[in-house]
């Protein structure tokens, strides 16, 4: 299965919720307030959120009354063009500055974050980069030697303290030792404790904090992982941590079983905070760039 077809099947329940319920309400031969309310409807029980949803039907009217959009095919046209404007541009993750690059990840825990992290450690080393993992989520045991289990897989270097340690501890020396053996690429996994914890969130802002303070002008990315199957409360999630310490992208995973990939649109909408990658499997491979032209097509193809 090519990689389109990977993303097509992943999308597979997002088409379906959303795609099929659009084409079943512009069945008939007129567009007219109760379908535009009907999409409207759709669109955010999709999770494409308010405000985004609100752009779209407030430029579908505008296209109605000009005669412009007059029957399913030109509506899913617009929608396409509408969608892919709301993504803008694709970002992905680019490596600059000086060595180290430093990834500070940051979620709540079970959405994938340790896994998003070994398989960009395996991408980076795959290319020819050297790469030191940080494991900071001192939180849990379990968390550390999953961490160990990837650096291994992985080819990369880990620095790990005791089950219980100081986490910005860790991530100041993951940096020294990165820099001391002129390593490309610094990964730090940090503790994932409910969003709502405020103990986690004054924890990671003391560890981007220590950062900074280990090499000034790091971290170059802060690395949001959200889970896509919880849909709003990703937003939420979202919400909670950039507003803690800054989030400047965000790694959507579980895209492969869910209903709710309509969340990248109100990411970006409601946020400003770009989708970088996309988990659509279980493989190494099956963590890509987001391409917003990609997703959209695979939404409506």
């Amino acid at each position: 299965m090519g990689l389109f077809e990977k993303l097509k099947a992943g999308l597979t329940k997002t088409r379906k919720g959303f795609i099929e319920k659009i084409e079943s309400i512009f069945t008939g031969e007129k567009i007219d307030e109760k379908t535009i309310e009907e999409l409207e409807e759709t669109l955010i029980t999709s999770d494409i959120g308010i405000h985004a949803t609100g752009e779209i039907v407030n430029l579908l009217r505008e296209k109605v009354k000009k005669g412009e959009a007059i029957n399913s095919a030109s509506v899913k046209e617009f929608l396409k063009k509408e969608m892919v404007a709301l993504l803008g541009n694709s970002s992905p993750m680019v490596l600059f500055g000086e060595k180290p690059f430093v990834i500070l990840t940051i979620g709540v825990n079970g959405v994938g974050k340790t896994t998003t992290i070994g398989k960009l450690a395996s991408r980076f080393t795959s290319e020819g980069h050297s790469v030191l993992l940080g494991a900071s989520d001192t939180f849990r045991a379990a968390a550390i030697e999953q961490l160990e289990i990837w650096a291994k897989r992985s080819g990369s270097l880990l620095v790990k303290h005791q089950s219980g340690s100081d986490p910005a501890a860790v991530a100041f020396d993951a940096i020294e030792s990165a820099r001391h053996k002129k390593i490309d690429i610094v990964i730090i996994d940090t503790a994932g404790r409910l969003h709502t914890k405020s103990p986690l969130m004054e924890e990671l802002k003391k560890v981007r904090r220590v950062v900074e303070k280990a090499m000034p002008g790091a971290p170059q990315e802060v690395l949001l992982v959200v889970d896509a199957t919880t849909g709003q409360n990703a937003l939420r999630q979202a919400q909670m941590f950039n507003e803690a310490i800054g989030v400047t992208g965000v790694a959507l995973t579980k895209l492969d079983g869910t209903a709710k990939g309509g969340i990248v649109f109100a990411i970006k909408k409601e946020l400003g905070i770009p989708v970088k990658l996309i988990g659509v499997g279980e493989g190494i491979e099956d963590l890509r760039d987001f391409d917003s032209k990609e997703f959209v097509a695979a939404l409506f193809d």
